[in-house]
């Protein structure tokens, strides 16, 4: 079940670091989530978003200032259920800008970053409270 804007905005205060790591996807093996982007996915119905991220590491690994870190911005109008997902290389430098036509997603924006583990075998998706 999922929950409301304000529970998930309360249960996300929660992470500032990561105890373990989570595979999502069988489509993503390089990509894990952290507890903070498990607890996001799991509670929000939020999977797809994940994946979302992860669908667009082609393209961020052939640029030189993504392959180290991404970050991510989803930002939704809740009333129109519409998002728009970025990729910012650094403030207003935006490099990947990804259109959702119809989410669920309860939050009005969420910030995720994307970035190499220290086994450098993947890519763990956290966040910006985790990093």
């Amino acid at each position: 079940m999922k929950m409301t804007a304000e529970q998930l905005r309360d249960g996300l205060t929660n992470f500032y670091g990561s105890e373990s790591f989570h595979k999502f996807s069988v489509l993503f093996p390089k990509h894990i989530l952290t507890d903070g982007a498990k607890f996001l996915a799991d509670n929000a119905g939020a999977y797809w978003l994940m994946d979302a991220i992860a669908s667009h590491h082609g393209k961020c690994i052939k640029d030189e200032m993504l392959r180290d870190m991404q970050f991510w911005t989803l930002k939704t109008d809740v009333e129109k259920h519409t998002a728009v997902l970025t990729c910012d290389r650094d403030t207003n430098d935006t490099a990947i800008k990804q259109v959702i036509e119809h989410t669920d997603f309860p939050l009005p924006e969420i910030k995720l970053y994307c970035a190499p583990s220290g086994d450098g075998k993947h890519y763990t998706i956290l966040l910006d409270s985790e990093y």
